[in-house]
């Protein structure tokens, strides 16, 4: 039998974790499966992934009928379905949590993407649905928009561990790694430990070489060479020796030997959206030690099928950097460019949010008219 490619990650010091969450999967034993055979340590969500799972299945439809018959109104629903499941699947994962003392085996759980420029309100649900699901190996995801930065801080000052989302730039990567920092150091002139705080800085992806192709392709020929394709990966490989930099400095020190653990970068949105790219591109290329892949169900398979890991993430630096540069020699600003991709993922989710309410009012009305007429 050939050797599992996902288990070797664990040996180049890279964690996986899926990018999917249904109630069906928890409780078939797929999940179960997935951990135990695949080495699966971990496990994000977020508003499309359930309203795909909620709305577009019948996996809720007797939680729902029961919820609504209590009385509960749509909020209140949404709510308990996606506590219960990320309780579940935290207290799948909670092995993996012990055993690694805390260093991995995390799910996570994202406050309402229409906060998303709501530092407030960000903070209020942030600390209810820690609260709620009342698990030490939940992450709260926090999308890295300008207002989310004030309410990492916050959180992690407060000792909830946060999951940074929707992050796509670099300057923007050095903004929630410094909200990290100052969050602990807060946590220290308290007197509060840090062991018990983690945090991962989610760097999508995928999709900044879904924006950006199309428009080097608009560019004068040549002008493109060497750079399709290239952005995303170049980006990543960039943010990583950043994060080298920055948790492997003085000021992090002092608070690592105080029992902080550093910010892990975390690959998301890891599923290839061009057929003409390897189906694998967002893993092979970004192997390394203290680092995440989240994947989708789809990019896990092809890679357990066919992966072939080495450790990539610290090799070609002086070509990453060349490909931004080259970016910025055609006159595209992957700047600008990386702020639209955030607008835009608040967008995408918030329209999945609103989707999954409207699907869960349908339901929940369906459920109150069989109660007047059984």
């Amino acid at each position: 039998m050939n050797q599992n490619p996902l288990l070797d990650l664990e040996a180049f010091g890279q964690s996986v974790w899926l990018d999917y969450l249904r109630r069906n999967a928890l409780d078939n034993g797929e999940l179960q499966q997935l951990i135990d055979q695949d080495g699966l340590s971990g496990l994000t969500s977020n508003p499309s992934i359930f309203e795909k799972a909620i709305a577009e299945s019948n996996d809720y439809d007797n939680a729902i009928r029961t919820l609504a018959l209590e009385g509960k109104n749509v909020e209140e629903i949404y709510q308990a379905l996606t506590v219960e499941d990320i309780q579940h699947a935290a207290d799948l994962f909670r092995p993996v949590f012990d055993r690694l003392e805390g260093g991995d085996g995390f799910v996570s759980l994202e406050v309402s993407p229409q906060l998303a420029h709501d530092t407030a309100g960000t903070i209020r649900e942030a600390r209810q649905l820690w609260a709620a699901v009342n698990r030490l190996n939940l992450f709260i995801k926090v999308p890295a928009t300008r207002e989310g930065l004030p309410a990492i801080q916050q959180l992690i000052g407060e000792g909830i561990n946060v999951n940074i989302t929707l992050l796509f730039g670099l300057p923007r990567y050095r903004e929630v790694a410094e909200a990290y920092l100052i969050g602990l150091e807060t946590r220290t002139a308290h007197g509060q430990p840090l062991s018990q705080v983690s945090s991962v800085a989610s760097f999508f992806l995928s999709r900044i070489d879904t924006l950006i192709d199309p428009l080097l392709e608009k560019s004068r020929p040549g002008n493109w060479a060497g750079l399709h394709g290239q952005v995303a990966i170049a980006s990543a490989k960039v943010a990583y020796q950043m994060y080298q930099e920055i948790f492997g400095g003085e000021r992090f020190r002092k608070l690592a030997q105080m029992g902080a653990r550093s910010q892990r970068l975390l690959w998301a949105s890891t599923g290839t959206k061009n057929p003409a790219y390897s189906d694998v591109k967002y893993v092979e290329t970004l192997i390394g030690r203290e680092t995440i892949n989240t994947m989708p169900p789809d990019t896990l398979n092809a890679y357990r099928d066919h992966g072939e890991p080495s450790s990539q993430l610290e090799k070609g630096i002086q070509e990453a950097h060349q490909v931004l540069d080259g970016l910025r020699q055609t006159g595209i600003d992957l700047d600008v460019l990386t702020q639209q991709l955030e607008d835009d993922g608040v967008s995408k989710f918030s329209k999945a949010f609103e989707q999954l309410t409207a699907a869960l009012q349908v339901k929940r009305a369906t459920a109150s008219q069989e109660m007047v007429n059984p």
